[in-house]
């Protein structure tokens, strides 16, 4: 029976060497995967014209640097270019920044314009509106062009352009919002006026209350006739909480820290955020919202901790006196728009009441709209009822039409 052994032995070893071996292979495999998917899940090059974007010497905001046609899910009827342009960031240094412009083909101007701030994209530069889905979000389209309107979008600088994105950091998206008009006005192929109506959602909807309250004094040559912010970050420190630990919540807290611990030198990331969920935070700010990187995004924030990012309450410190530096509470002198989803889980209803509320209490006009079974995306869906009125209410603004103090809907 030594011989049968001893063959057995050898058949058993080879065996499990050959177990072995495929386990091996398989890890192998597993691994190569995911570092192929890491690399797949990475936004894509911007392209030359951003990439190459720069601010002349002599420069001032608001110059327009350069322009090229743009076809990029340009509906018909209609006809755009892409621009650069020179904005100032949160500390005063200039830019360049890229945005979106758009007319109805063949348009008799001089033309209005709408300016669209757009929502949470991500916070590297390849995750601009104009380079993967530039109307992306954006409610009543087809009928902004029957109006007879212009439409501009900014991408916000670090966003196409190089500098890195201030998320969340409102005064400096909102003179990118201004500047872009400022540079549209300046194009020879449109003819433009020097008015608008600024919408904008979610991050978006904030830039546009701060370009409202900033509109007087930094571009005065402008008129800013209304700002809508449609589901508006508009309270930071209550969303920032009561956000942190959904889904969503995570990866914008994520592109929060990145952003503000790089534009604001006394907020040291490391008191709120470290360990392996700063590690993935960190890797998550990498990456944009939308695109097909979102996937890899959602897979690591199954690995952060329950309640999210944070080691620390961010609405304390250095960090939380950020976010309340960031509301956008203060004089406007123009007609405000509020339009709210009553199931939005990111900003909520009763938050958006408060902050509605505190406007109001300082004299504000502002038309404050609540839509039912609406969430925070399907408020600016092609079907929302939000639509009709936000048209409405944007032609009452270009035509003059005095506000009428402080209106709920219900």
């Amino acid at each position: 029976m030594t011989g049968w052994d001893d063959r057995a032995r050898g058949c058993a070893v080879r065996l499990v060497k050959i177990l072995s071996w495929l386990v091996g292979l398989l890890v192998a495999l597993a691994l190569l995967g995911i570092v192929v998917a890491w690399v797949w899940a990475r936004p894509d090059a911007v392209g030359d014209f951003l990439e190459n974007a720069a601010v002349p010497q002599g420069a001032a905001a608001g110059d327009l640097i350069a322009v090229e046609p743009y076809s990029l899910d340009v509906p018909d009827g209609a006809e755009a270019w892409r621009i650069i342009y020179v904005t100032t960031r949160e500390h005063g240094d200039l830019a360049p920044a890229s945005a979106v412009v758009m007319t109805p083909v063949d348009a008799i101007g001089p033309l209005p314009m709408v300016s669209w701030a757009h929502g949470t994209t991500g916070v590297v530069a390849g995750c601009a509106p104009s380079v993967f889905a530039p109307f992306a979000n954006v409610p009543g389209v087809p009928k902004l062009l029957d109006a007879g309107w212009a439409y501009v979008a900014t991408d916000y600088v670090g966003l196409g352009t190089e500098g890195g994105h201030a998320y969340l950091v409102g005064r400096e998206s909102a003179q990118g919002v201004l500047d872009a008009v400022r540079a549209a006005v300046d194009m020879d192929a449109v003819d433009l006026l020097p008015e608008t109506v600024v919408w904008g959602h979610s991050q978006g909807g904030g830039v546009a209350l701060w370009a409202g309250l900033i509109a007087p004094d930094y571009a005065p040559e402008i008129t800013v006739a209304g700002v809508a912010g449609l589901a508006p970050a508009s309270d930071l420190p209550a969303l920032v909480e009561t956000a942190r630990s959904g889904l969503f919540g995570k990866i914008v807290s994520s592109y929060l820290m990145a952003s503000y611990s790089q534009t604001y030198p006394e907020i040291d990331r490391s008191a709120y955020v470290g360990g392996l969920a700063g590690v993935l935070a960190s890797d998550i700010a990498g990456r944009c919202v939308g695109g097909r990187e979102t996937l890899f995004s959602v897979a690591e924030t199954m690995l952060l901790p329950a309640g999210g990012i944070f080691q620390s309450d961010p609405k304390e410190g250095a960090l939380g006196a950020r976010l309340a530096d960031n509301v956008p509470l203060g004089a406007y002198a123009m007609p405000v728009l509020v339009a709210q989803g009553d199931e939005d889980d990111l900003v909520l209803e009763p938050v958006q009441a408060g902050f509605v509320a505190q406007l109001c209490a300082d004299g504000q006009d502002v038309d404050y709209l609540t839509f039912a079974g609406r969430d925070h995306v399907s408020l600016v869906a092609p079907d929302s009822p939000l639509i009709g009125p936000l048209m409405d209410w944007t032609a009452a603004r270009f035509a003059g039409s005095p506000a009428e103090g402080c209106a709920f809907n219900d």
